[in-house]
């Protein structure tokens, strides 16, 4: 049988077997498409084709916050196939993922190979009740926003391994992880990067109709909050009730050539830990604490390494911190890697140095296909980039919105579903909040909605289709996840697993805030619902 038409449970109720077969219908016809790599040379050669179309018929759109005209770039036109072809290295190594994901490989190697992930996995799945697995990892996948993007790359393997050491699909895991990581990006329990990111894009679009209009970071605060347990709910419901049941029975002989059960897996072992692996474990664990104390050295102190100096401008924790956020992918990578060699010399599974470098080698080793993946994804998001077609797509879907002329909570949702489709052409939440914001935020103000508000309904849009679009960077890293544990698995099969997510996640967050707008709830500290026009 197929990897990609696993056994199914039986489907009991009309809903339940309508949902699974629309799912069945979406993955047939997705994996119909060719592989990934052939997928990514295709879009580059319909981006390239439609560019040249744009630019002949003078497609254009006026930009809203700087008036300029933005018109389609014909990527054949010479100037752009010199481009194409000087920068393909830059364009290549500049991929944002690429460098994360190689660099925290390295770490996670030797944790992984070394034998601490297995040890520290099935720890976990003894301490945590089966019911409330896909719950934490969901969770967990949201709360890892606060290390920026590094939760791709450590959390969604993870999540397959995790379930795959309790006997449960790793496929189901992985799309819990993937759920919690990008479409549940948004949410947290702290404020994060994207806070300050989007209220600096959110501030400057109010005062275009009140020039005495301040945005805080912490605007959002109170909702991202509430939607974390909404968004744990869902995604447990869905994988436990939707996704498993649909893939049914994960068998082995679906693995790909570079699963090997038992090398990093906890599957191999599930019964109780050794005394030499409990030892290694307590130090691997010591380890971590000493390197958390000096990275609080490094953080807290006035003038610490990887804390901006203070000024005037830096009013919150998230600003002074910014060197620390964004030397993350540094610290996980070494956080990973000294448990690792410690774990791996107090149980023998590292005898030497030699040991430490084939551990890591073999690490990105298992990279290739993703590497290849990345040239090709680099390339698409590059060309959809300087051709100009994101830019105006984004342009002219809100414009489009602004035209239908809805009011009140009906504009609120159509502006939730048109940010979530805009999301499907450019990934980045504030490419697209630097494009959208200086349209919409006045133009709730004018409706009586605060600019807090509109940010917020923004948010929820732009993250819950993160998890179905291939433009997502990571996307591609996601599937050879995958493929790990299913070496067929294509698009169609990873969109379908992730669908039922998406719109779980859309409905909730659209219901929480539209509960937020009846009961006139803050948004967070000092962030009204209402704008009074002169207030």
């Amino acid at each position: 049988m197929p990897a990609a038409s696993p056994t199914p449970a039986p489907r009991g109720g009309l809903l339940n077997r309508l949902v699974l077969g629309s799912l069945d219908r979406i993955e047939r016809v997705g994996n119909k498409l060719p592989d990934p790599l052939s997928l990514f040379a295709i879009l580059i050669g319909i981006t390239i084709a439609v560019s040249w179309i744009a630019a002949a018929a003078g497609v254009a759109a006026v930009h809203p916050g700087t008036g300029d005209t933005v018109s389609a770039v014909n990527l054949l036109d010479g100037a752009q196939i010199r481009r194409i072809f000087v920068e393909m290295p830059q364009t290549f190594a500049a991929f944002p993922p690429l460098g994360m994901v190689l660099v925290i490989m390295l770490g996670i190697g030797v944790a992984e190979r070394s034998g601490l992930i297995a040890a520290a996995l099935r720890g976990f799945v003894q301490s945590v009740p089966r019911s409330l697995l896909s719950g934490s990892v969901v969770f967990a996948g949201m709360m890892s926003s606060l290390a920026v993007d590094a939760g791709y790359v450590v959390l969604i393997p993870l999540g397959a391994v995790i379930f795959h050491s309790v006997g449960r699909h790793p496929i189901a895991g992985l799309a819990a992880a993937f759920a919690g990581v990008s479409g549940g990006f948004s949410a947290n329990l702290l404020v994060t990067s994207l806070d300050p990111l989007l209220a600096g894009f959110t501030e400057p679009a109010a005062q275009l109709l009140d020039p005495a209009y301040s945005v805080l970071p912490t605007a959002n605060y109170y909702l991202m909050i509430a939607l974390i347990p909404v968004f744990t709910v869902l995604g447990a419901f869905v994988t436990d009730r939707i996704l498993e049941p649909r893939l049914g029975n994960w068998d082995p002989g679906e693995a790909g050539e570079d699963f090997v059960e038992g090398e990093g897996e906890a599957g191999a072992d599930t019964g109780s830990l050794s005394p030499v692996e409990r030892k290694g474990l307590r130090w691997a664990g010591v380890s971590v604490l000493l390197f958390a104390a000096v990275v609080v050295w490094m953080v807290v102190p006035q003038g610490a390494p990887l804390r901006a100096p203070d000024s005037e401008n830096m009013e919150f924790l998230v600003q002074r911190i910014d060197p620390f956020l964004r030397s993350m992918v540094a610290l996980m990578t070494i956080a990973f890697f000294i448990p690792g060699l410690v774990y791996g010399v107090i149980t023998r599974t590292i005898r030497s140095d030699k040991d430490v470098a084939r551990m890591s080698a073999e690490a990105m080793s298992s990279m290739g296909v993703y590497i290849v993946l990345a040239f090709a994804a680099a390339h698409l998001v590059a060309f959809f980039g300087w051709s100009n077609l994101g830019l105006i797509t984004a342009i002219s879907g809100a414009g489009f919105l602004q035209s239908i002329g809805f009011t009140g909570i009906p504009l609120l949702v159509g502006f939730v579903v048109v940010s979530a489709t805009i999301n499907l052409f450019i990934g980045s939440a504030s490419a697209k909040w630097a494009i959208m914001a200086p349209v919409f935020v006045p133009m709730f103000m004018l409706l009586g909605y605060s600019p807090e508000l509109t940010q917020a309904a923004y948010r929820i849009g732009d993250s819950v289709t993160n998890i179905l679009t291939p433009l997502l960077p990571y996307f591609p890293l996601v599937i050879v996840f995958a493929k790990k544990y299913q070496k067929d698995i294509g698009i169609g099969t990873l969109v379908a697993s992730m669908l039922p997510y998406s719109v779980a996640f859309g409905i909730g967050g659209i219901l929480v805030l539209i509960g937020w707008v009846f009961l006139g709830l803050p948004l967070g500290p000092g962030s009204p619902l209402e704008y009074i026009t002169g207030g």
